[in-house]
């Protein structure tokens, strides 16, 4: 699996002639994979680290990301994006946070999570909701659209690929933002649920503060992957593996299997492109082109 992937991502950028490779560093795991990976696969010296923290971003989460790019001897720059944030007016949506403990933070976000809607995440994939809802969905949206225009902005200065880091578990269920994280040249574990990518991270001997780290977005305090989710990623990519092979879902929660099914047909919406009219000629694209090894 190490060594495929790898081959992809050498391949990849040797025959769109990238110099090398920009990845963004959450200090969660799917980045630190990544990133240890291109290293791997391209050498150190042609590895960019871009660590893009704003004002919720939770300091454990830095460390790590700083810590991994100095263990791997890369090329790193940890640039706050709050000043951008602020500037567009994203963090007068909601109240501040400066002068409130993390404790009183997270319940008021819990909080306003349960009051504004039955099921928060089916209706972030539906774009619904109260006033108040959608303000939050482009509260947290925005942050990773401004760390995409920062990687684009980096990458083409050197002649450099992004590479995207959504995994599998993540994609089939739209736990991604159109336009934000989705947006890269290269996905390299897009192929692998989650699950997989712990595997991986092992072999690859992620540090065990990355490891043990509850999977977020680190984008709205308090909310991790599997609460947002409602149950864990053991329990999602058992599900969706057998739905994918066709196989009967006999010992799984009923509702869990239910939910999983939603998911998987309002994450349609999020992988739509632009609503065009008519068609395009002269070699009109599809959806993307799937990485085949030559032989």
């Amino acid at each position: 699996m190490r060594e495929e992937v790898e081959r992809f991502i050498k391949e990849s950028v040797e025959r769109c002639g990238y110099k090398g490779v920009v990845v963004g560093v959450s200090g969660g795991l799917d980045s630190a994979v990544v990133l240890a990976l291109c290293c791997s696969a391209l050498g150190r010296e042609r590895v960019l680290g871009l660590i893009l923290p704003e004002r919720d971003t939770p300091k454990d989460a830095v460390k790590n990301a700083v810590n991994l790019c100095e263990r791997l001897g890369i090329e790193y720059e940890v640039r706050s994006i709050t000043p951008i944030l602020r500037k567009i007016g994203v963090y007068g949506l909601f109240p501040p946070k400066a002068f409130f403990p993390e404790r009183v933070v997270v319940n008021y976000v819990l909080g306003k999570w349960r009051k504004l809607s039955k099921d928060p995440f089916l209706d972030d994939l539906r774009d619904s909701g109260p006033a108040e809802f959608l303000r939050g969905l482009a509260f947290y949206r925005i942050k990773h659209r401004v760390r995409m225009c920062l990687l684009y902005f980096e990458a083409e200065k050197r002649g450099y690929a992004v590479v995207g880091t959504t995994n599998k578990t993540e994609y089939l269920v739209g736990l991604y933002v159109k336009w934000g994280d989705e947006a890269s040249d290269l996905e390299p574990i897009v192929h692998l649920y989650k699950t997989q990518v712990y595997e991986l991270a092992r072999e690859l001997d992620i540090p065990e503060s990355i490891l043990k780290r509850p999977p977020s977005p680190d984008l709205i305090p308090g909310l991790t992957d599997e609460f947002v989710l409602g149950m864990s990623y053991a329990e999602l990519d058992r599900i969706l593996s057998k739905l994918e092979k066709g196989e009967d879902t006999f010992g799984e929660d009923p509702q869990k299997v239910e939910r999983v099914r939603e998911m998987l047909k309002l994450s349609r919406r999020r992988r739509e492109r632009p609503i065009r009219f008519g068609r395009i000629s002269l070699g009109e694209e599809g959806e993307g082109r799937a990485w085949k090894t030559e032989s």
